[in-house]
């Protein structure tokens, strides 16, 4: 499944599932807080926005789901 700018999302973390929305798609190697993260056009990664704590966070398309 492919999300655009905006999609509304939702994923796992320990706490339970967070909802956000997609800023961006990445499909080519990044480095984001400190971390590198190895994108490609067959494994994007995605930067979600958190609606609860506003923060950003890169995760794997496998790891989001449409909301």
């Amino acid at each position: 499944m492919t999300f655009s700018k905006g999609d509304k999302v939702s994923w796992n973390t320990s706490q339970g599932s967070t909802h956000g929305l997609v800023e961006e798609k990445k499909t080519s190697e990044f480095q984001f807080k400190g971390q590198k993260f190895n994108a490609s056009k067959d494994e994007p990664y995605y930067l979600v926005k958190s609606d609860k704590s506003g923060e950003t966070a890169a995760h794997k398309e496998s790891a989001l789901e449409r909301r």
